[in-house]
């Protein structure tokens, strides 16, 4: 099956991705027509962006090699996609496979806490190519690649939730970390961390930098929207249509063609030029996996998970929000978006920064200006007392 051909027509220029990917050459007008056509075949799988986590119990770590910041390529401030895949490690966490980097600046301070990188939804550790180094100048990096993503293990039949993805955080920080550390995450990355966050008991937790946070593992949680409600008999349809393994695999594949993934990413990202031939590879090498398809359907289709406007008043961590103002998978002018621009009027903890002309994932779009908030951010947070709590009754 080639797609199923339900079109609406919404006024709304976020929805630029759907009819750009009916048509593969149409990318020149992406974000600019106020009137598009929606196609609803794949398109719609990647604004379905989320993800959960379980309890688990983690164990063992494999020895693999370590990343020094001073080490690793002279002078690069980006790292290759398969220079990060041949210095990963490897975790057991409730027996199954979780792959992860360290990278460990040149001079340690003890006052800097570690940091973890959460990718979003069909991401792994290599979207932080353009992060790593800049961040490892000066403190500890961690990056995970999410159960079903990456590198980590893709078991067949597995019920992926936002809650299993917090506790493998959570596990994570536990077991391999040790300190409290500051949680980076993009898109359901973020949402994850969030949760993680908010669950969090022994203080490992430092803080929070949530960067384009999803507001579900996919759009079901969005229901105050009208751009979803416009929608919801397709995507109620949609779901019943991705539980026939035939019609999800047709789906799937198409996603993952590399015309209709480069026409996918350009339509996230704010700067084109951000969209090379490394960040394909990123994004479907590990789609060509066996269990790639079962993490697939069972994120797009699964409920969506808590929201983070049930989860945010009860943390009273640091909080850093960037976010890009061309992103149309959750949008400023949205129901999540707006709720986090208000968060600095009603939390002394949280500080919200609006990236101009970035898209979904600012961290890999626009480095540079996430660094340039970023970084002292995480200074000013090393001088903070650590907080021995992280949630507060709402």
């Amino acid at each position: 099956m080639s797609g199923v051909a339900l079109t609406v027509t919404v006024p709304q220029p976020h929805h630029a991705l759907f009819s750009s990917l009916s048509n593969p050459s149409s990318t020149s007008s992406i974000g600019r027509s106020r009137s598009t056509a929606i196609n609803f075949d794949l398109a719609t799988c990647f604004r379905h962006m989320g993800l959960y986590s379980f309890r688990f119990g983690a164990s063992l770590r494999h020895p693999n090699p370590i990343l020094n910041a001073a080490s690793s390529s002279a002078g690069a401030v980006e790292l290759g996609f398969r220079e990060i895949q041949e210095k990963c490690c490897k975790w057991q966490w409730n027996g199954r496979s979780i792959t992860y980097l360290v990278l460990h600046p040149p001079q340690p301070r003890s006052s800097n806490p570690p940091l973890l990188l959460v990718h979003g939804f069909g991401a792994s550790i290599a979207h932080w190519r353009r992060n790593i180094m800049i961040l490892a100048e000066s403190q500890t990096v961690y990056a995970i690649d999410l159960l079903g993503f990456g590198a980590s293990e893709k078991p067949a039949g597995f019920a992926y939730t936002m809650e299993k993805w917090a506790q493998l955080i959570l596990d994570f920080l536990n077991e391999i970390v040790g300190k409290p550390t500051v949680l980076i995450g993009n898109s359901v990355g973020s949402l994850a961390c969030v949760i993680a966050a908010s669950e969090s008991t022994n203080g490992l937790v430092r803080g929070l930098v949530l960067l384009n946070c999803a507001g579900g593992m996919n759009n079901k949680a969005i229901v105050d929207d009208w751009r979803i409600k416009l929608l919801l008999p397709l995507l109620w349809l949609f779901d019943f249509l991705m539980k026939q393994r035939g019609i999800a695999s047709s789906i799937f594949e198409r996603v993952k063609q590399r015309d209709n993934l480069r026409n996918i990413l350009l339509s996230v990202y704010g700067n084109k030029e951000s969209v090379d031939e490394d960040l394909l590879q990123i994004i479907k090498e590990p789609a060509d996996e066996e269990g790639a398809l079962d993490a697939f359907i069972s994120i797009v289709t699964g409920p969506p998970g808590p929201s983070p406007v049930q989860l945010l008043p009860r943390i009273s961590l640091p909080i850093l929000v960037l976010w890009g103002n061309q992103d149309p998978f959750t949008p400023l002018d949205g129901p999540v978006g707006k709720y986090f621009a208000s968060l600095p009027s009603q939390r002394p903890n949280v500080s919200f920064c609006i990236l101009e002309g970035v898209g979904h994932c600012p961290h890999d779009d626009r480095p540079d200006l996430v660094h340039e908030k970023l970084i002292p951010w995480l200074a000013s947070l090393s001088h903070l007392p650590t907080t021995t709590t992280t949630t507060t009754s709402s």
